[in-house]
């Protein structure tokens, strides 16, 4: 690994460190993710629980399920910055880059196709959390591709 993408390994185990985190809240702290997400896309902290008394339990169900997902991709991250990529290796910056475009494009499309545009608003900001050091490393690690 060449001296400079430390530097950006280093940046992409926060960014998966961040997404742990996040999504760790949405499983340990259940209405600090309804409100999140009630402020996201209702413009109001209680719009998940406007939705009705049925509703709140399975929509806090629905943002538990998705933290424990978001855990396990980011500990992948986690392992992939740490390993391949900090070895410089090709598929490390692969798997990251397809990683996140899979997810990215998927998560992307269905918010803005069910018309909750501040969720693909908010693909955008994480995903530049993470395009950022691949751009910046792209080069040399294209250079070691095997």
């Amino acid at each position: 690994m060449q001296r400079g993408d430390r530097f950006w390994r280093y940046w992409l185990i926060v960014a998966a460190l961040g997404v742990a985190a996040f999504g760790a809240a949405l499983v340990v702290a259940p209405t600090l993710g309804r409100r999140i997400f009630g402020l996201l896309l209702f413009s109001s902290p209680s719009g998940i629980e406007a939705l009705g008394v049925s509703a709140t339990p399975y929509i806090t169900l629905v943002h538990g399920v998705l933290g424990a997902v978001m855990v396990g991709w980011a500990v992948t991250l986690l392992f992939i910055a740490v390993g391949p990529f900090g070895r410089g290796a090709w598929d490390g910056w692969l798997a990251i880059a397809v990683s996140l475009s899979a997810w990215f494009v998927a998560d992307t499309v269905f918010s803005l196709w069910t018309g909750f545009w501040p969720n693909a608003v908010l693909n955008v900001v994480v995903a530049t959390f993470f395009a950022i050091p691949l751009a910046a490393t792209y080069r040399s690690f294209r250079s070691r591709r095997t």
